[in-house]
């Protein structure tokens, strides 16, 4: 009688994990509204906060550059003053703090989630009426927030900002070291080794290219110091990585730092660039103040790879985890908790460019990133990307002969 209670029993329940499994399948096989509407797909939901976090850069912008026209009843609350509260930059920390609150909130709700077809999941891929009325609910009441809450929240904003840039790099550089690894396995060493000697040598090309670039049109006079000590830097820090990671105790190869070097050559060019117009050694300050369509596209490109690279980095909670385990079948396909942490540190982060880094700045429009603040900020993140970077190479040497040590004592 147990025996067949027992039996039973593991029927129904593997009978249970094989719907659970099929009704996950069709779901993610199923067209994109079918998605929306059944929601319990993790991946559709990624795209759906990936939207709403874009609508939310759009609105801080729309409250920034147009919000006098636009939002002229915001004059009449309380805690504007007038307008100037809820309008210009304490306009973008409010759409930003109503952000901020939202994917903290799914933050605390879904973090350590592990399996799917569980309450927590369902929360996450699913309530989309509830959760949409959510962030407009959380943005509305930022707007009768007073100022003095504003401002202590502009100040917490730098610090997630530079905590969101942290995660990144980390994030950038293990997806190179991921790819170099990848390259030179076992498997596809013999296969991969002249593709990566050709993209190498593309990125050294492309680093070399864009450093004489930049000393042309950002150092076209020898007293511009500040930015040929920039360039020459970055030049240097590329030399750097690629010594080290040569070294024959740490035999890396050439590709990382090839990698690398394009990522802050790419840095100093949008370090250089955010200086602000009417300096003398930026060649864009020749062209008058006037809004034209260049200016315009690379506001919005600057603004979609903004929400892309928050995008990309929240899924990529793999590469903080310490110990790497195989996941179960019902495992979540990304770290909930973690997704939801990056949009959250995101939404300080997108408030910081579009004010400057600077509370009280009052920044020009169709601009997002602009500014001093903004120049030093990017320079501090590219050298660290390289401290980060060249510890991830000796690190595990250093590990090994200390441990050698201990053995031998």
């Amino acid at each position: 009688m147990e025996g067949t209670t027992g039996r039973s029993k593991s029927e129904m329940e593997s009978g249970s994990t094989s719907n659970n499994n099929e009704s996950h399948i069709a779901f993610k096989e199923g067209s994109w509204f079918g998605q929306f509407k059944n929601g319990s797909n993790p991946w559709m939901a990624r795209y759906v906060y990936g939207l709403i976090f874009l609508a939310s850069n759009l609105l801080a912008w729309a409250v920034r550059d147009y919000g006098r026209n636009a939002f002229p009843e915001m004059e009449r609350l309380k805690n504007c003053q007038g307008g100037r509260g809820c309008l210009g930059a304490e306009g973008v920390l409010r759409v930003s703090l109503g952000c901020f609150a939202f994917y903290f909130l799914m933050f605390l709700s879904t973090a350590g989630t592990s399996s799917l077809y569980n309450c927590r999941d369902t929360w996450h891929s699913g309530w989309w009426s509830v959760k949409i009325g959510l962030w407009i609910g959380l943005t509305a009441t930022a707007f009768l927030v007073p100022t003095f809450i504003i401002q202590i929240y502009g100040e917490i904003a730098h610090f997630g900002a530079g905590v969101f840039l942290l995660v990144q790099l980390v994030s950038v550089i293990s997806f190179i070291t991921w790819f170099n690894d990848c390259c030179q396995s076992d498997k596809t060493e013999d296969k991969c080794h002249v593709h990566v000697m050709l993209l190498a040598t593309a990125a050294y090309i492309i680093c070399i290219v864009g450093i004489i670039m930049m000393y042309v049109w950002y150092a076209p006079e020898p007293s511009c110091l500040l930015n040929i000590f920039f360039i020459t830097w970055t030049l240097v820090l590329i030399q750097l990585m690629t010594s080290v990671s040569l070294h024959p105790k740490v035999n890396a190869g050439i590709l990382t730092p090839g990698l690398m070097g394009l990522y802050i050559v790419f840095i100093c060019w949008c370090a250089i660039r955010s200086e602000p117009a009417g300096e003398n050694c930026i060649r864009k300050a020749e062209a008058s103040n006037r809004t034209d369509w260049l200016t315009i596209i690379s506001f919005i490109v600057a603004l979609l790879a903004m929400v892309i690279a928050t995008f990309s980095t929240g899924i990529d909670s793999q590469c903080f985890q310490v110990k790497k385990e195989a996941p179960a079948e019902d495992a979540v396909p990304y770290g909930y908790g973690f997704f939801h942490f990056v949009f959250a540190t995101g939404a300080m982060y997108f408030a910081m460019l579009l004010i400057g880094w600077n509370t009280h700045h009052i920044i020009k429009k169709w601009t997002i990133d602009v500014g001093w603040t903004s120049t030093w900020v990017r320079i501090v993140n590219e050298w660290l990307a390289v401290c980060v970077y060249l510890w991830m190479l000796v690190a595990p040497v250093i590990l090994l002969r200390c441990r050698q040590t201990n053995e031998s004592s």
